[in-house]
């Protein structure tokens, strides 16, 4: 479905161009954007390796570790049906952690890992249950107290402090994070007392 959106706006963006007579103004633009592209994966390689660097020192120094313990107390009130020692908990927990660290490239396996325990949990049913829910939507708006993407692309783009932001993400993604899980939570009761 995305690739055909994409498909759909360079259609439209060529087609336009044609009508209004302003093709080399779309194909200079075109060349441009390839140029700046290509330069800002240059630069967010190098940034990006350095963040994954520091992250996987830490990761190997036990702060990610250290930090899922920290939030096991937190995953038993917003996954309440999950064994206390089943697998998921710490699943879920790396994977969460990872995320607020940044480490994008190691959250990933370890979400779907963690997504994994939790169809165990669910008896591997097709449909998903209250806990595989909550951790979608905790996993798509997780607070990342360092945003390297973000900075990366602010740098790129000559900002004069690119950190600036940072305590606004934090804002956003913890209102974000907080409105989807009472919406969650809101909708587990709705679906129990409708199921």
């Amino acid at each position: 479905m995305l690739n055909t959106i994409w498909v759909i706006m360079v259609l439209a963006g060529v087609l336009t161009g044609i009508l209004t007579g302003r093709m080399s103004e779309v194909s200079d633009s075109v060349l441009e954007s390839c140029v700046n592209s290509v330069n800002l994966v240059i630069t967010m390689l190098g940034a990006m390796c350095l963040w994954s660097g520091i992250m996987k020192v830490a990761q190997k120094g036990g702060l990610v570790n250290g930090l899922a313990k920290m939030l096991k107390g937190v995953f038993r009130y917003l996954f309440p049906g999950i064994p206390k020692d089943h697998p998921a908990n710490s699943a879920i927990a790396m994977s969460i952690s990872a995320d607020l660290l940044g480490l994008g490239n190691a959250a990933t396996p370890l979400g779907i890992m963690a997504m994994k325990e939790l169809s165990n949990v669910n008896n591997n049913s097709v449909i998903a249950s209250n806990a595989m829910v909550m951790f979608g939507v905790v996993n798509a708006a997780c607070i990342q107290l360092i945003p390297s993407t973000v900075l990366i692309i602010r740098q790129q783009a000559g900002s004069s402090n690119p950190s600036s932001v940072i305590p606004c993400i934090w804002i956003a993604s913890f209102i974000s994070l907080i409105s989807g899980i009472i919406a969650t939570k809101i909708m587990e009761k709705f679906y129990i007392i409708r199921g």
